[in-house]
């Protein structure tokens, strides 16, 4: 699907990021201690030296909470004003009810619509593009995007090709209406699926296919993945998808202020910023400190560069992501924050 905007009317404007981490920092250190692996070998083949892994009690609508909270505050919003609450996540608190219903009872969200969106890693990408549309079709006013993942919680962690990408997180979007005179919002999205590699990257078990119960490893409960394919996968459809939104909206990528891809590998995203010939200056990514976080490593990779002076008002934004389903997505936004007072 590609969708470019046409008409006038009112925009979607991304107002506020938020973040949360846990505390609990995972190096490649302990995983040597658990898997036959090494540092240099995690390092050379993914990028990644640690990640962050959810407290026992935490859950994805606890990180989620946590991570709206700080959009909110970072706008001065009200979670009562917020009209629809949209949590993206592979890892949900339960298979029913949705973690958003839980996280939005927990921040106060009481006016809220609430559901779950699961595309995997490009969930947050998704995400954006349903809170554009029902803001700019006037469905809602505000709505409040969350990528939350606890995937500590379905790694094999005896598996060593796959327990060294995978990392706990939560990251927020705060997306609102306002007048097309005021802000440019988002511009396009490019979104996708290849149901043929369903099965290159899935949790086996757990569901209605492969229900838990006898008979069933728990082990078939954990992330299984084939990395050669969605390797292949990844880097084409990176590359693909951004080359064909701006071609369509008459882009050039040296308009773009900052890239930020979804950190999954990083030998991907060399691969990628290579291909599309952006100058690493361009880009930001935080895939050593915290692994492949899924729907949530895109908002926390906005977050920090927010923080470290790397993303500034204004800047137009190229985001893009690729994971489970097989699905992809790319959009195309302009930052424009609401501070609060």
């Amino acid at each position: 699907m590609l969708a470019i905007r046409n008409g006038k009317g009112r925009r979607a404007r991304l107002a506020a990021l938020g973040a949360y981490a846990p505390e609990r920092v995972m190096t490649n250190a302990e995983i040597e201690s658990m898997v036959d692996t090494s540092d240099e070998w995690i390092v050379s083949r993914t990028g990644i030296r640690e990640r962050r892994i959810a407290a026992p009690d935490q859950a994805a609508s606890d990180l989620a909470a946590l991570a709206a909270e700080a959009a909110l505050a970072r706008a001065g919003a009200s979670a009562a004003d917020v009209d629809v609450l949209i949590v993206m996540t592979a890892s949900p608190d339960y298979i029913f009810p949705a973690t958003a219903t839980v996280a939005a009872e927990r921040i106060g969200a009481v006016n809220a619509a609430a559901y779950d969106l699961m595309a995997g890693c490009t969930g947050f990408l998704y995400g954006m593009a349903q809170a554009c549309a029902l803001v700019e079709s006037g469905l809602a006013g505000s709505v409040l995007l969350v990528g939350s993942e606890a995937l500590s919680r379905h790694v094999d962690w005896t598996d060593r090709t796959t327990c060294v990408l995978f990392g706990d997180g939560a990251g927020a979007a705060l997306v609102v209406a306002d007048d097309e005179e005021a802000v440019t919002g988002f511009l396009g999205f490019e979104l996708g699926a290849d149901g043929s590699g369903a099965c290159d990257l899935l949790v086996p078990a757990g569901g209605s296919r492969r229900p838990l119960g006898p008979g069933v490893d728990p082990s078939e409960a954990k992330i299984e993945m084939n990395g050669r394919e969605v390797f292949k996968f990844a880097t084409r459809r990176f590359v693909d998808s951004v080359t064909r939104l701006l071609e369509r909206l008459e882009l050039s990528i040296d308009e773009i202020d900052l890239l930020v891809p979804h950190q999954a590998n990083q030998r991907i995203i060399e691969y990628g910023v290579e291909r599309l010939g952006i100058d690493s200056s361009r880009v930001f990514g935080n895939l050593e400190r915290y692994g492949n976080t899924s729907a949530a490593s895109i908002p926390l990779a906005l977050v920090e560069a927010r923080d470290s002076d790397r993303l500034h008002p204004g800047d137009l934004l190229l985001l893009t992501a690729f994971g489970a389903g097989l699905t992809w997505g790319t959009t195309v936004v302009r930052y424009e924050p609401v501070e609060a007072a």
